[in-house]
């Protein structure tokens, strides 16, 4: 690789990718549309850090502009692309279902277009947790049936996996698929639970746990994240030679693509969280016990298995240790 597309350049993860990638010595442009969903100052917070590296390139572009993304991969020789634009959170496609369609869908479509007439070498590609909607064997594991979403965006991105799948059969294109587990840390996304429970810590206000509180995760880092995103762009995926049609493996094919899950492959309840987020606040919590909302799942938790055998790489951050750094972080940021 030498140079690399990051669509989502300046939302959570696609800014600490870009950051990796460039002191690996690589050249990177990102672009995003910089839209409202979260606060913008953010997302140029994050930019302003980027844009003094000599090998940086920020571009302001919505994914779902097909001329624009046309004359992108027209102007640019990508050697690999990272896919990590889209419309996020589970909650909002419920009231916004055609936000999830442009971005996730149609901006999908765009990304695979110029991967395919630029002979990009390897595309990564954001996928989710939530893809496992309905499923409750656990660990989560990418050779199980994921065809029951219980959200639009989990639907959008299981579609991300099946469009991807299409190209790589088709086209040849080289294409892996990253199911990430409730990503947390520093600079990251404010409609996320821990981002909304400091905050209401910090000014009093009660916060919301759903479910009533019986809520499981596997919490993973940013730094994990990135490093995981990191290793698999240098290696892209050969086709399976013992896929078989009469028992077809999900998370691989005879064409080159593979699917991973990239979890801390650990579980934790969403109380223990919130108390190891109360003594890196030093300070208790009011708590509103709710029901489940339409499109949560009770509990998340990642297999890894191939993702240590393929890249040699296990994400290790706890929980205390990342959530003092994002305290930190939070504390300096907004003072």
């Amino acid at each position: 690789m030498k140079k690399v597309l990051i669509t989502g350049g300046a939302g959570f993860i696609g800014s600490f990718l870009s950051k990796k990638l460039l002191s690996s010595g690589l050249e990177v442009v990102g672009i995003d549309n910089l839209n409202d969903y979260y606060d913008p100052a953010l997302k140029q917070a994050r930019l302003a850090l980027l844009q003094p590296e000599p090998n940086y390139t920020f571009i302001k572009m919505d994914l779902a502009d097909r001329a624009a993304m046309e004359q992108l991969f027209a102007d640019h020789h990508f050697s690999g692309v990272v896919n990590m634009a889209a419309q996020a959170g589970v909650r909002y496609s419920l009231t916004n279902p055609h936000a999830y369609a442009d971005s996730n869908l149609l901006g999908f479509v765009n990304v695979l277009e110029g991967c395919r007439h630029s002979k990009v070498e390897h595309l990564v590609f954001a996928s989710s947790s939530s893809v496992y909607g309905g499923n409750t064997t656990m660990p989560f594991s990418v050779h199980d049936n994921v065809d029951h979403p219980l959200s639009l965006y989990a639907a959008t991105k299981k579609s991300n996996e099946l469009m991807a799948h299409a190209y790589s059969h088709l086209y040849g294109l080289p294409t892996t698929g990253l199911r990430f587990f409730t990503v947390y840390g520093p600079w990251g996304r404010p409609d996320m639970a821990y981002f909304l429970f400091t905050k209401a810590i910090l000014t009093g206000e009660p916060i919301n746990i759903f479910n009533n509180g019986e809520m499981k995760r596997d919490f993973t880092y940013i730094d994990d994240i990135v490093e995981g995103v990191a290793r698999v762009i240098q290696q892209p995926p050969a086709a399976n030679p013992a896929w078989n049609k009469a028992d077809p493996d999900a998370a691989t094919s005879w064409a080159p693509y593979h699917i991973y899950n990239i979890g801390n492959n650990q579980v934790e309840t969403l109380m223990h969280f919130i108390e190891v987020l109360e003594d890196c606040l030093g300070k208790k919590a009011a708590k509103n016990f709710m029901p489940m909302q339409d499109g949560d799942v009770a509990a998340t938790y990642a297999n890894i298995d191939e993702l240590v055998r393929d890249f040699k790489f296990k994400p290790a951050t706890s929980i205390e240790s990342g959530l003092e750094n994002f305290v930190k972080w939070y504390r300096g940021y907004y003072g």
